[in-house]
């Protein structure tokens, strides 16, 4: 260990002493590091706040049936242009013949606007719920309260309104509670706030008003598409009651067994798993830009102790007649080797971290500078050190001291 040490500081004084050619040696590890600190850490970020508005929509304990399933081509949207819309007869089918499903919720959304006095606020997204809404947790009411289910089933001209929507109504001065205000045109009473969810690449997901189904028919027609979303007894019965509530849509709706089905079920994993392919592509490009990024650093590296070991030829041949073992002269110069190539690892995560967490900073792309993508960025520039650095090492080990001592 003593001699690790050594030979560590050997390394650091060589590169103090030679600052500018220690700095383009890694340069190369540099540009790789940064790469894989800035865009990993942005992309974490991105990935935290993807899965957390997701589970705000969707959900981790329920799924959601739509009109249409996920399609990836023009091709195969074709194919299901003629589905049928989600209908109060498919709620009704899912209730009667699945034992899992504890509540089964119809909604559906659009843009309306809402004014309160002097105030108005444009297409804000309304959604409109069936009485089942109070089971599902990404509902809730941090001030008041939620609509009862006798509300919504009656259709009673009340509502909850976002945190955001409700901030700009009224303000922190008036309370927004029991208050009258307008959604396109029609009055509303408020009974609840909901808790604040932040915002989502700059987009607030604080902006909406919820509504009673069939208040939202009367505004903006009854043919708007419905979608549906089932909650199980318990969240480890989710993949449960996916079967059964297709077999009694596929019943519903009589479709024979040969039959794709005229329906798409998503859950919070169906859409992260589609979030994730799609970054994918990213990180191959990463890959491809690191890979290329360490493999010329560690050229230029290598090279570079090459050069060390010609101008230290007189040095290596010193020590050796003086007993110094092969295994001490790879050492010290593999350590070099490492020392610098971690130098270099070092000063890309700082910079890559700086980079990540500026981005962040000055737009809404979230960012998160993990401990472990600092290990590998760190642990692959030491390995870089370690495979470049093993033939120049190699080399000064096969010294002979007598000829080296010869060289000027």
């Amino acid at each position: 260990m003593n001699k690790f040490w050594e030979s560590a500081r050997i390394a650091l004084d060589a590169i103090w002493t030679a600052k500018l050619r220690s700095f383009m040696t890694v340069l190369g590890n540099i540009v790789a590091v940064t790469s894989i600190i800035a865009v990993v850490s942005l992309i974490q970020g991105l990935n935290a706040s993807v899965k957390q508005a997701i589970l705000n929509q969707a959900g981790a304990d329920s799924f959601n049936i739509q009109q249409f399933p996920i399609t990836r081509s023009d091709e195969e949207f074709e194919k299901v242009r003629g589905n049928p819309r989600i209908t109060l007869q498919d709620a009704r089918s899912i209730r009667r013949y699945s034992d899992l499903a504890t509540a089964v919720m119809l909604d559906a959304g659009s843009a309306g606007r809402i004014v309160y006095r002097d105030k108005s606020i444009d297409s804000t997204r309304v959604q409109g719920v069936t009485g089942e809404y109070v089971n599902f947790s990404s509902f809730d009411a941090e001030r008041g309260r939620l609509m009862s289910p006798t509300e919504v089933d009656t259709s009673r001209p009340v509502c909850v309104l976002g945190w955001q929507t409700a901030d700009t109504l009224f303000g922190s001065t008036v309370d927004p509670l029991e208050k009258t205000i307008q959604i396109e045109g029609h009055h509303f009473r408020v009974v609840g706030v909901s808790a604040k969810r932040g915002a989502f690449l700059g987009q607030s997901q604080d902006e909406f008003a919820v509504i009673p189904l069939g208040q939202f028919q009367m505004l903006f027609g009854s043919r708007r598409p419905l979608s549906m979303t089932v909650k199980p007894h318990d969240m480890s019965l989710v993949a449960a009651a996916i079967d059964e509530a297709t077999l009694a849509l596929r019943m519903s709706r009589r479709l024979k067994p040969k039959q794709p089905d005229n329906f798409g079920i998503f859950t919070s994993d169906t859409i992260l798993t589609i979030y994730h392919s799609a970054t994918n592509g990213i990180f191959a490009v990463l890959v491809g830009v690191v890979g290329l990024s360490l493999v010329v650093g560690g050229i230029v590296i290598m090279n570079i102790m090459l050069m060390v070991v010609t101008e230290r030829t007189r040095e290596i041949g010193l020590r050796k007649a003086l007993g110094a073992r092969r295994s001490d002269i790879m050492s010290q110069i593999l350590t070099e080797s490492v020392v610098l190539s971690v130098f270099g690892g070092v000063v890309g995560t700082i910079i890559g971290a700086i980079i990540a967490l500026t981005i962040s900073a000055v737009t809404p792309i979230p960012a998160s500078v993990e401990p472990w993508s600092v290990a590998l960025g760190i642990g692959i520039t030491a390995a870089v050190g370690l495979f470049f650095g093993l033939y120049p090492a190699m080399r000064a080990a096969r010294l002979d001291p007598i000829e080296a001592l010869r060289r000027e």
